[in-house]
């Protein structure tokens, strides 16, 4: 079933990471071992070095699969795409800060809110947290990356950690409460670090869909 729950960790299994040759039964067995969301990276090839999936993806897990879709816009000019990733049926949006996603960050965050989906907005670990700060009160969900975006299986950068607990200290401050997302890198050993510094939403692609257990590696990424 769909969640949208403060928790103390929700795990969203990475679909880049899955087996596309048989994409259904991969979302689907991760449900079945105990995935919170699935997490969809959408990558275009200018925004990131690399290409992944559009909306027909997406679609395509929404209809075959009950759970919450965590949307990664992972590309140029969002606002252009996002209606169609609302029409195949995210339930989370996320676009990026820098200005390389060529877009007015807030009419997007609006846009997303407007339709009734859940706003992300999501950062790199080269921006300053400063860059996102104007935004905090306009966002559902905040994306801290913990690897350089575009392709999967890199290593966690704990350097980033700062930013989580700086991020963790102005909600608290502002009385706002959107969730903090890590993604990048993460498994039973690093989700303790994201954890302790306040980050309650976990990434994890290779950790989880190429593990020989995808329910004990997301039972050991929740615990650990």
């Amino acid at each position: 079933m769909k969640s949208w729950t403060h928790v103390d960790r929700i795990v969203a299994p990475s679909v880049l990471a899955a087996d596309f040759s048989r994409l259904g039964e991969e979302c689907s067995r991760a449900i079945a071992g105990g995935a919170d969301w699935l997490h969809l990276d959408v990558m275009d090839g200018h925004f990131v070095d690399n290409i992944s999936f559009g909306p027909a993806v997406v679609e395509a897990i929404h209809t075959t699969n009950d759970i919450f879709l965590d949307v990664h816009l992972m590309i140029s000019r969002p606002d252009h795409y996002i209606p169609r990733f609302l029409k195949a049926g995210a339930d989370l949006l996320s676009v990026h800060v820098e200005p390389e996603a060529k877009h007015d960050i807030t009419d997007s965050l609006a846009t997303i809110r407007a339709a009734g989906c859940k706003a992300g907005l999501a950062f790199n670990p080269s921006t300053p947290l400063e860059a996102v700060l104007p935004y905090l009160d306009q966002i559902d969900l905040l994306l801290v990356m913990t690897v350089v975006p575009g392709f999967g299986g890199q290593e966690f950068m704990p350097e980033v950690m700062p930013k989580v607990k700086e991020a963790v200290r102005l909600r608290e401050e502002r009385g706002l409460t959107f969730h903090i997302e890590v993604d990048g890198g993460l498994d039973p050993q690093t989700a303790p670090t994201a954890a302790a510094a306040g980050a309650n939403v976990f990434v994890a692609g290779s950790s989880t869909f190429k593990a020989p257990d995808i329910g004990e590696a997301i039972r050991a990424i929740r615990e650990a």
